[in-house]
């Protein structure tokens, strides 16, 4: 299992003959940290984009779905009304649709 340790943190040790040799010696020991790779992180800009794309076209979706089951509701509702003709009350008598030759 490898265990990384923070940036900017010092290693928790350092080898032991790595230390030895330079406490006989007199030579230092030299850390080398690696820098953070420079430019844009892309992937921190572009998932909130592709996010923001998915709920857009699901919003345009739903849009359209509605829009075709009213459309359809519409349809139907001319359909039965051509078909049942005109509806009478007492004496009041309501067309819910035009006949075509009128």
């Amino acid at each position: 299992m490898s265990q990384h340790t923070p940036p900017g943190q010092m290693a928790p040790h350092i080898p032991t003959d790595l230390y030895q040799r330079a406490q006989a010696t007199g030579q230092p020991v030299v850390f080398v940290v690696p820098q953070s790779p420079s430019g844009i992180p892309w992937r921190s800009i572009v998932v909130p984009f592709a996010i923001a794309g998915a709920v857009v076209a699901g919003g345009w979706g739903l849009v359209a779905a509605i829009c075709f089951l009213l459309d359809a509701a519409a349809h139907t509702f001319t359909v039965i009304a051509g078909a049942a003709g005109p509806l009478g009350i007492g004496g009041i008598t309501l067309r819910l649709a035009r006949s075509k030759n009128t």
